[in-house]
């Protein structure tokens, strides 16, 4: 190899290498402090609660619905604990966090994630996930008050299409 070959060899490595560590999917530790940063553990915990919430008044409302005898409620109450227990144990940190390891390493190259963790350790970060549920509070209380005029309409609507098939049937000629 001529020296001049050797030369451009070495420069097209020099200039390949940091595309090269950019893309590296970051390690196992990495993550590990991005997931501490960022509180993941805590947003899975306070989302379990509320994923609970939504099977209880669902139960409810298929008891309501069915109107099951006190036996069947029982019955339906002990499924709903047990449902509840399966899914605190299959959405559990300790069963998920494996989950969040891989899908950050899919996802984020090891930049981004050094980027993310320098981002959620700062002042900015903390504030940013301090003030997220009292922004997602006021996000959602937003949204509702847009679309309950469109589900009154929706409502209106439905209850005319049920007043007409309620009357009888016009003579056709």
């Amino acid at each position: 190899m001529t020296r001049l070959s050797v030369l451009r060899s070495t420069a097209a490595l020099a200039l390949l290498l940091p595309a090269l560590a950019w893309a590296a999917p970051p390690s196992d530790a990495q993550v590990e402090r991005l997931l501490e940063a960022s509180r993941a553990q805590g947003m899975l915990d306070a989302v379990l609660p509320q994923m609970e919430a939504l099977q209880r008044q669902q139960f409810q409302q298929f008891a309501t619905d069915k109107g099951l005898t006190p036996a069947q409620r029982a019955e339906a109450a002990r499924i709903q604990q047990r449902s509840t227990q399966i899914m605190r144990e299959s959405l559990g940190w300790e069963q998920m966090r494996p989950l969040y390891i891989d899908a950050y390493q899919q996802t984020f190259s090891a930049e981004d994630v050094k980027a993310l963790t320098k981002f959620y350790e700062s002042a900015a970060g903390k504030s940013l996930l301090d003030k997220t549920p009292v922004l997602m509070r006021h996000l959602m209380l937003a949204m509702q008050q847009k679309v309950e005029p469109m589900l009154d309409a929706l409502k209106t609507e439905l209850d005319g299409v049920a007043t007409e098939g309620a009357r009888p049937a016009a003579d056709a000629d």
